[in-house]
Formats: structure tokens, C-alpha cells, sequence
């Protein structure tokens, strides 16, 4: 009876806690170097634990929850694979850690986009033996309205396996950096495809705001009425119906119809206001890193107007919420899409390219890569993600690293009307303006006081002035370049950056009401 007894009581009794890290801290990771570094995990509560690191030693005391953080001091660079450890009444260790810079590339499917469906993304698969210092990082939390403490995934490091499936903006700009500073590269993918800009913002800043009110009514509505097994069983029945659709047209000999996809449970998906935030970021806060990239935007076109407020206050809600300041946070604009259109007009898209512009001026440190010369019309995930990792990569190493190399498109600075035609100044031209593939230039139209956009011939006029002229407006008003979903436009810097759209007027354009 009493060995009886004994056993019971050792199987319901508590187990004394281990020292954990959070899962970000595993094996091949790279420490962001110049910056203290915090270190965190779980213990058993009031249990001190000491982590070790590069000649360092700092200890921390769990709280009531079994929470620990420590700080290490700023870490210099280093190539040589260092142990890290955790102790308290076990030990844990992390091996080959290394320290350099760390990038976290988010946004929605343009950034999770993979090597392998990238052009010659077979071949910079191939090309991983001088990557030793480039670490991947790849996550894959599903949605949370509540915060997730561990992210998912672990570190590798960049070889053949793990090349193909990741960001392939995320490896050129890393990759980059790896070739220019010659110091080791952590790039975390945290992306999801088809995610909207308010997935990767706390609930609290979208609430009881007039702008957002209508989004969130919407969602609260879903919420209330969403059932789970009600999806599931319109999903079995279509189901049902495909398969006697698909035997008939065996048997008729003709094409197998489209099969259903399964209902995707939407309270834990990618759009639901927070769910990114929560479930993508908050597991991976403290983590010191350098900067951010982004590339998002495509879902959020329909309410390109809100995306001028929503887009800068996701910036600012993920560097207040880490503490780090205004880390550098460099972003893609959208890239040219959908079918060229025969005369000049308004477009979503190109509204949504200028909130993300109208962004420069009010985020600090921040950047846009101008990419509207690398879409495809007919496919939203277009495959010349090289060019695009580069032109980010540029950002970086000219305003983080101090390297001299041309960086920004040329934006519009400032037009003046001179009778029959406009003359708009650009700035951030380098030594000059020059047309590709030609000596004609592409993309601008004119209007007057009728608001009726026709194409415009536009011509140089020194080296940061463009005059724009059309016959059928004898007295212009305004001017665009590169307004479309996808514009015709060929006018770059000299450095081989295009301009970057923009258009001269403050008439309201087709989003101006979308809330």
C-alpha cells in the first residue's frame, strides 16, 4: 500500500522546471554585433540562470511565470563559430554561433517568393560552398490574437538544402552584404503570402480609430459568425459534387474540372488584424538585429489611401513594441502587374506605389527600392527577384555601412508651368536622366483644368528637368509618370535606377473612399 502510495505521488508532483532557450537561440545562429544582445528562455521560477558567451557572463533570476532575459554587452564581429550556454540546474548549450548582422525580410508572397522559382535560382542554389558565414532563418507560425513566445523554426546554415526554399529577395540582399562587408549574415524570412499590412499590427492601435473602424467591423462580424465545421462541411460538399464531376468528364474524355481547395481557417490566417504581429513578431522580440526589409502591399491596393496611415504606423508600432529606436527599415515598392493599358488613367496600384512613397517622408530611416521595370503583366510573383534583393542591398550599404554606391531613384521634387508645357525637377538624379532602350521617353501624361489625362512627349531639359508638352493640351495643369498598374516607362537615373511614379495633382483617385 505504501509503495502504492509513493508512486502516485511522484506521478502528480510538479516537475522541477529545465533551463530552456527560446527557440531562435539553436545551433548556426548569427548574433547582431555593436548592439547589447538580449537572451532569454524559461526556468523554474526564482532559479537563476547564467549564460556564458565571448568572454561574457551574465546572470538573471526567472520571475513568478518562469520567465528569464538577460543582456549581453555589444559583440564584435566574429567568423570564428563560438558556444553559447544557459545554466542554471542543467545546462543548455547553442554551438557554431556566429556574430555579424542580422536582417529580418518580411512582408506577404513577393518576399517569400523562393530561390527555386526565382530566374537562375538553380544555379545561386548551386553557388552555396563561399557561404559558410550566410545563416537562414525561416518561420511558419500560424496566425495568434494572443502573443506566441517561441518562433517555429530553427537556424541553418546556407547550403544546398536549405537555399531553394528561401526568400529569394531576402538571399540576393543578404548575400550582398555578405560579398560587400565580408562579415557574417542572419537573415530571418518572416513572410506570408497574401498577408495585408494590418495582420502585422497590435489590435490596440487599429481600434477605435474612425480609419480603420469599417475594416474592424468587418472582421468583428467574421468573427462572431465564423464556424469552423460549417466551412469543413461546405468544403466536403463541394468535394462531393467535383468527384461526380470528374468521373463524367473521364468518362466523356475531356479535362478533369478544377478541384476545390480546403477552407482555410481565416481566425488564424494572414489578414485578421494582429494575428501576424502576434504570432510572426512577438516571438522574436527582444531579438537585436540591424534593420528590416519589406515587400507587401499587393493585398493592401484596393485601399491604397489607407495604406498611406496604416503602412507608417505598422513601422512605428514594431520599433516602439522593440525598443531599439528607428532600426532602418527599407521596403519594395510595388512592381509593374496586370495588362498595359492603351490611354493614361487611375489605378489602385499606382496609388498604393505612391502611399508607399508619401512613407519616405514620414518614417525615419527608412527607404524604397523602385522596382516597376521588373513585374510581369501576367503574374503577380514576378521572377527577377535578383535585381530586387540588389536594389534593397543598396540601401543598406549605403546609409548602414558607409560604402559609396548610388542608392535612390530619382523622386519628383517640383514642376512649373510654362505656357503650353510643364517642366518637373527631379531630385536624387546622380549625374543625369537618360531613356532606356531608346532615345524617346515613356510614361508621362499631361492634363488641364478638365482632368482628362493624355500621353505627353517629354524631352530633357539639363540634367534634373524633364519638359512635358502634349498638342491636345494647350494648357496643362498637371502631369504623371509611370501612373498605371503596369506603366510604360523608361526614364532612369544614370546610375540605372528608374524614376520613381509620381504624379503632380491632389485629384482624388479611385481608393480615395476604401476604407
Amino acid at each position: 500500500m505504501k509503495s502504492i502510495l509513493l508512486t502516485c505521488l511522484i506521478l502528480t508532483a510538479p516537475l522541477a522546471a529545465e533551463v530552456t532557450l527560446s527557440n531562435l537561440f539553436s545551433d548556426h545562429m548569427v548574433l547582431q554585433r555593436d548592439q547589447a544582445v538580449p537572451v532569454w528562455g524559461s526556468a523554474e521560477p526564482g532559479e537563476e540562470v547564467t549564460v556564458a558567451f565571448a568572454g561574457q557572463t551574465v546572470s538573471a533570476k526567472a520571475n513568478a511565470e518562469g520567465a528569464w532575459t538577460v543582456k549581453l554587452g555589444p559583440l564584435k564581429t566574429s567568423a570564428e563559430p563560438r558556444i553559447l550556454t544557459a545554466k542554471g540546474k542543467n545546462e543548455v548549450q547553442v554551438i557554431d554561433v556566429l556574430v555579424g548582422e542580422v536582417w529580418i525580410c518580411s512582408g506577404q508572397s513577393n518576399m517569400g517568393h523562393v530561390i527555386n522559382n526565382s530566374i537562375n535560382g538553380d544555379l545561386d542554389a548551386l553557388s552555396s560552398a563561399p557561404l559558410g558565414k550566410l545563416r537562414l532563418l525561416t518561420l511558419s507560425t500560424q496566425g495568434s490574437q494572443t502573443p506566441v513566445k517561441q518562433p517555429d523554426q530553427k537556424w541553418s546554415t546556407a547550403n544546398e538544402k536549405s537555399i531553394p526554399s528561401f526568400s529569394a529577395v531576402g538571399f540576393y540582399f543578404g548575400r550582398q552584404l555578405l560579398t560587400a562587408l565580408d562579415v557574417p549574415i542572419g537573415l530571418i524570412n518572416n513572410s506570408w503570402g497574401g498577408s495585408s499590412c494590418e495582420a502585422w499590427i497590435r489590435r490596440d492601435l487599429l481600434e477605435g480609430k474612425e480609419m480603420y473602424a469599417p475594416m474592424m467591423e468587418r472582421w468583428k462580424k467574421t468573427e462572431s459568425e465564423y464556424d469552423p465545421a460549417k466551412e469543413q462541411a461546405k468544403f466536403n460538399e463541394a468535394m462531393t459534387k467535383w468527384k461526380t464531376a470528374a468521373e463524367a468528364a473521364k468518362a466523356a474524355g475531356k479535362p478533369e474540372p478544377k478541384r476545390p481547395q480546403a477552407a482555410q481557417n481565416v481566425m488564424v490566417g494572414q489578414h485578421r488584424p494582429a494575428n501576424l504581429y502576434n504570432g510572426r513578431l512577438k516571438p522574436l522580440m527582444p531579438m537585436a538585429f540591424r534593420g528590416a526589409i519589406w515587400y507587401q502591399g499587393e493585398s493592401n491596393a484596393s485601399r491604397a489611401y489607407q495604406y498611406r496611415e496604416l503602412f507608417p504606423l505598422m513601422i512605428k508600432n514594431w520599433r516602439d513594441d522593440w525598443g531599439m529606436g528607428d532600426f532602418p527599415f527599407y521596403w519594395v515598392q510595388l512592381a509593374d502587374y496586370l495588362a498595359e493599358k492603351p490611354d493614361p488613367g487611375d489605378s489602385s496600384w499606382a496609388e498604393l506605389r505612391e502611399a508607399q512613397t508619401l512613407s519616405l517622408a514620414t518614417v525615419p530611416n527608412s527607404g524604397q527600392a523602385v522596382i516597376d521595370d521588373l513585374g510581369e503583366s501576367n503574374d503577380i510573383h514576378p521572377r527577377k527577384k535578383h535585381d530586387v534583393g540588389l536594389r534593397l542591398a543598396r540601401w543598406a550599404l549605403a546609409k548602414d555601412y558607409g560604402i559609396k554606391v548610388a542608392y535612390q531613384s530619382p523622386t519628383y521634387a517640383s514642376m512649373e508651368t510654362q505656357g503650353n508645357k510643364i517642366i518637373v525637377t527631379l531630385k536624387e538624379v546622380g549625374a543625369g536622366l537618360k531613356p532606356f532602350d531608346g532615345a524617346e521617353i515613356k510614361g508621362f501624361a499631361i492634363a488641364g483644368e478638365d482632368k482628362k489625362w493624355h500621353w505627353a512627349q517629354a524631352k530633357l531639359n539639363g540634367q534634373d528637368k524633364v519638359e512635358v508638352t502634349c498638342p491636345d493640351v494647350p494648357a496643362p495643369v498637371a502631369v504623371r509618370y509611370a501612373w498605371a498598374d503596369n506603366p510604360v516607362c523608361n526614364l532612369y537615373s544614370t546610375n540605372g535606377l528608374p524614376v520613381t511614379p509620381f504624379r503632380t495633382d491632389t485629384w482624388a483617385g479611385v481608393t480615395a473612399e476604401a476604407k
